[in-house]
């Protein structure tokens, strides 16, 4: 009987000390556990907040992208003609009142032009460099797409001017100019006479400075007469004091 109850005792002993260590293994395992979770959690937020500069920045990037593309893409539509300055080589301006024929001189740079028609004759360069300036870089902030039968109201039929433009690749360019908006801040004009697609005629918005430019005088297309300055006159001989004797 003495060894069973010793027995129990030490079984009895056995299960308090068990009792004793295994919350204590449970707290660090446990707080182990938490460790590796915060770590986890902390990486996961660590990688999302990455992932979502990254994003932000790739597509503040591609918006910069499709914003450069979209106005490149505007400034092409807006700009009325896409040849140069040098690609130029006659212009003949039809007004009202007057035909005047332009050619690129081709023996010299002074002048740069020659007035063909009405009269054979140097023409004013800085004149024809005025309407060219405009032809190459002018542009359209508006275009109508209008009825042929409607392109009166528009001055267009008959026109206020025609520009033709021929290239040095012999291709022709047109710009037809009508009559100026109803607040007077542009010209109603028309390249060529084509119609589009849907059978309808482009009328863009351009500068009323066309209408300067090409609704002059003869006069000012000729090459102004260079002033000369007159010769002095001889001095006459001064008297000695023995002629005045």
């Amino acid at each position: 009987m003495v060894e069973k109850k010793i027995i129990k005792v030490e079984q009895q002993m056995e299960v308090d000390q068990c009792l004793h260590f295994y919350p204590i293994f449970y707290c660090s395992i446990n707080q182990k556990f938490l460790e590796m979770k915060l770590q986890r959690t902390t990486l996961i937020l660590l990688l999302l907040a990455l992932g979502l500069s990254g994003f932000v920045y790739f597509s503040e990037m591609n918006g910069k992208t499709q914003q450069q593309v979209q106005q490149e893409e505007k400034q092409k539509q807006q700009q009325i003609f896409s040849f140069q300055e040098n690609d130029i080589q006659s212009l003949t301006i039809n007004t009202k009142n007057l035909v005047i024929n332009l050619e690129r001189n081709q023996k010299s740079e002074k002048p740069k032009w020659l007035l063909t028609s009405p009269e054979k004759l140097p023409a004013n360069d800085a004149i024809a460099a005025y309407l060219i300036n405009l032809l190459v870089k002018g542009k359209s902030d508006r275009t109508l797409s209008v009825a042929a039968d409607e392109l009166k109201e528009f001055g267009l039929e008959p026109p206020q001017a025609r520009i033709d433009i021929k290239l040095k690749n012999q291709k022709n360019r047109t710009l037809i100019l009508g009559q100026t908006t109803y607040n007077k801040g542009s010209l109603y004009a028309q390249l060529g006479s084509t119609a589009n697609k849907n059978g309808k005629i482009n009328v863009l918005l351009v500068s009323k400075d066309f209408a300067n430019a090409v609704n002059r005088e003869l006069a000012e297309w000729k090459q102004p007469a260079q002033t000369t300055q007159p010769k002095p006159l001889p001095s006459l001989p001064q008297p000695t004091p023995e002629e005045n004797k």
